[in-house]
């Protein structure tokens, strides 16, 4: 049985979209990651956090509900877990930032468990680029492979360990705005270039409602997103993504071209879902057979016979 570690936040989210308010409820990478990376795989999955002393038991029992692996999550007393406000304008595909407070985070040393140094599969959530290189040095063997999530906050503000990052990683996941703002390139094709020299083998950029790009050597494929009758919450959607993407990467073993492509359509089924309701509430309810028949769906969308003259 593999092994999959995740490095992000758990934390508190309260989201405003035009439909309606979540009110503080469960978020944070390491949240949507896991939760997303379970409904794929039945390997081992840890996550490394911290938390404050208000993060209730019923989250904590919602992953060990799930076997998942909460030996490297620090609480701290005396302090408040991650917290985020958003509001979502009317296309959902904008948003205001109205309160983050960092709490917790700001002391947050990461200490792998000695159970997970040797885990085959990395993947790095948002977070500090200084504090995923940290777990990465604490391996007590490379992972087969290293995901890094990251964002633009980290591209105005600690660009220098960033780039020293790239160098340690396999796959890089942004979105078409990151891409471009750490290329200075408009094109995608031409940023994902620039990208494998900054040190990952695989670039995956993701585009939303309009699905993902996944790069390697002069190899590209598309994968689409799922046109939904309603969106009702996007936060999370991209850690979702990540989940399912390593999820399967690690049931599968296939650490390829190929292999990826398949991931990717995972993690952009998983996040379909995750989209309908508000945090990680759907992403936790869904069913393997809604999983199975939603990958027809996406066949469906993207199959085809032409005759070639």
């Amino acid at each position: 049985m593999s092994k999959i570690l995740i490095v992000g936040t758990l934390a508190f989210d309260e989201i405003i979209t035009p439909f309606g308010e979540s009110g503080k409820i469960l978020g944070g990478s390491a949240s949507y990651i896991s939760l997303a990376s379970r409904k794929i795989s039945n390997d081992e999955i840890g996550v490394i956090s911290v938390i404050g002393q208000d993060f209730p038991e019923k989250y904590i029992q919602k992953f060990k509900d799930n076997h998942i692996d909460l030996s490297g999550v620090q609480r701290l007393s005396n302090e408040k877990s991650f917290y985020w406000k958003g509001k979502y304008h009317n296309d959902l595909n904008k948003r205001d930032t109205l309160i983050t407070e960092v709490n917790a985070l700001e002391h947050f040393k990461p200490e792998v468990p000695q159970k997970f140094k040797n885990a085959e599969f990395l993947m790095l959530g948002n977070l500090h680029p200084s504090l995923q290189k940290d777990v990465i040095l604490q391996m007590s063997q490379r992972p087969k492979l290293i995901a890094l999530d990251t964002m633009n906050f980290w591209m105005d503000t600690a660009w220098n360990e960033l780039i020293e990052l790239l160098k340690l990683i396999d796959i890089l996941i942004v979105n078409e705005e990151e891409a471009r703002q750490l290329t200075h390139e408009y094109s995608l094709v031409t940023a994902a270039k620039k990208i494998f020299e900054m040190g990952p083998e695989f670039v995956i950029i993701k585009k939303g409602e309009h699905g993902a790009l996944l790069f390697h050597n002069k190899n590209i494929f598309f994968a689409p997103a799922l046109p939904l009758e309603e969106v009702f919450d996007p936060t999370g959607a991209g850690d979702t993504f990540a989940g399912g993407f390593m999820g399967q990467i690690a049931k599968n073993g296939i650490i390829n071209f190929e292999g990826m492509k398949t991931a990717v359509i995972s993690g952009s089924n998983l996040a379909s879902f995750t989209v309908e309701k508000f945090g990680t509430k759907r992403l936790e309810e869904i069913q393997e057979n809604e999983i199975k028949n939603r990958l027809l769906d996406f066949i469906s969308l993207t199959q085809f016979d032409i005759e070639l003259i």
